[in-house]
């Protein structure tokens, strides 16, 4: 049903998610096929009308992203909380003041009965729980508590998702791709394949959409999505969802691209995400998967964390550079905004804007980033505005910090698994 608009809002815990939260909000990041605020839309059947999120944000707009708010969340606004994906064909009732939807127990989204404290919004410490006081359902979807398990999910919500899709895309594929298994291949009008392309939708449907070009001598493996012209230029491609205007090549399994990311050459990269405007040199490739089997812990700036996966590569953040040949230990986190060279792999943990090969990194000047990014915003006919630069230098100043002690890492036992 639909709604009279919405806020996102990212709480304490999507503020702290990496490598991503220093550079956009929670709803700005991809999980499944679409961005979070894009799922919500669709299930709201309503834009978003802005968002709350760490206050170093406040300047940021990307294509049609809201703008934000300035915290206070004002009584009969309909607000959900970012770190829940709802599935594609949920439902959402009309809902009163006071009146929320859960999962599992929780409350995803609800439209206040009164005024939240601005100070409190700000801060991320307001939970939405305290501003209901009715649940009138359940609502289909997925937590996330940390960005690695946007990877862990992709399989499940992908398929689900290709499946909603499809159903949509009424067009009849090519004949000339080969197609493989019982699921569909939905290719929206104006997308384009090359001869000798192959899908295989054995475990799932593969969703092609307008404006994206499959080339020659391409594999894709269902469940996936390929965005809106986004070029998949070769290569054996499993379980992705490549966001717009991205470019893949090579290999990659289970993998999300937020949008606007270069991969253009060989190199397998797994169970990963990549943020927008990142690029990955030719030859890149990461570890997902350890020699012993055993879960996989990764470093942030909060520390060490056991993920409970045994499969997990890399997060790389918006606006990274990966030099050629870059090989990416099992678990890495690559901050935002990083410039990596050298001729060894980079420790775990790669802090936001860092330089060079190995700790202790220079940082990157904030002028020399500023000027680069542009010019790879300009190669896609895009413009840096100057509320994303205020945003950008808002983020380098809080990058300052040194990167945390760290246990030895895992190297000894990393292994390429597809």
């Amino acid at each position: 049903m639909s709604q009279a608009g919405f806020v996102l809002y990212d709480d304490a815990q999507a503020r702290a998610t990496e490598p991503f939260a220093i550079t956009r909000p929670f709803g700005e990041v991809r999980v499944g096929a679409m961005l979070i605020r894009e799922r919500w839309e669709r299930v709201l059947g309503a834009p978003a009308t802005g968002f709350v999120a760490a206050p170093h944000l406040a300047t940021f707009q990307e294509f049609d992203s809201p703008a934000a708010t300035d915290g206070t969340i004002a009584a009969g606004t309909l607000i959900v909380n970012t770190r829940f994906a709802p599935a594609l064909d949920a439902f959402v009732p009309r809902l009163k003041p006071g009146e929320a939807v859960v999962n599992n127990g929780r409350i995803a989204a609800v439209r206040t009965a009164r005024a939240a404290a601005g100070p409190g919004a700000a801060s991320g410490s307001t939970t939405l729980d305290s501003l209901s006081t009715t649940s009138v359902g359940d609502i289909a979807g997925w937590w996330l508590g940390e960005t690695w398990d946007a990877v862990g999910l992709l399989p499940d919500m992908l398929a689900t998702d290709a499946s909603v899709l499809a159903d949509q895309i009424e067009d009849e594929p090519p004949t000339h791709v080969s197609v493989l298994g019982p699921h569909r291949l939905a290719a929206a009008r104006g997308s384009y394949f090359e001869p000798h392309v192959v899908v295989d939708t054995t475990n799932g449907d593969v969703v092609v959409e307008a404006g994206a070009r499959i080339g020659a001598f391409t594999r894709l493996a269902g469940p996936c999505v390929i965005g809106a012209h986004a070029q998949v230029a070769g290569g054996r491609f499993s379980c992705v969802s490549i966001g717009a205007h991205s470019r893949a090549c090579g290999e990659m399994s289970v993998v999300i691209m937020i949008g606007h990311a270069n991969k253009g050459h060989d190199g397998f990269i797994g169970h990963s995400m990549i943020g927008r405007w990142a690029n990955l040199g030719a030859g890149t490739i990461t570890s997902n998967l350890k020699n012993s089997y055993g879960s996989v812990r990764v470093t942030t700036a909060r520390g060490v964390h056991d993920t409970g996966m045994r499969f997990l590569g890399s997060l790389i953040g918006d606006h990274a550079k990966l030099a050629i040949g870059t090989r990416l230990m099992t678990g890495s986190i690559i901050g935002a905004g990083a410039n990596l060279f050298g001729d060894r792999s980079p420790d775990q943990w790669v802090p936001p804007f860092a330089w060079g090969d190995r700790p202790p990194f220079t940082q990157y000047a904030i002028d020399k980033f500023l000027d680069v990014a542009a010019q790879v915003l300009q190669r896609r006919a895009e413009q840096l505005s100057e509320g994303m630069r205020s945003m950008l230098r808002s983020a380098h100043t809080l990058a300052g910090g040194t990167p945390p002690a760290t246990k030895p890492n895992e190297a000894s036992t990393r292994r390429r698994q597809r």
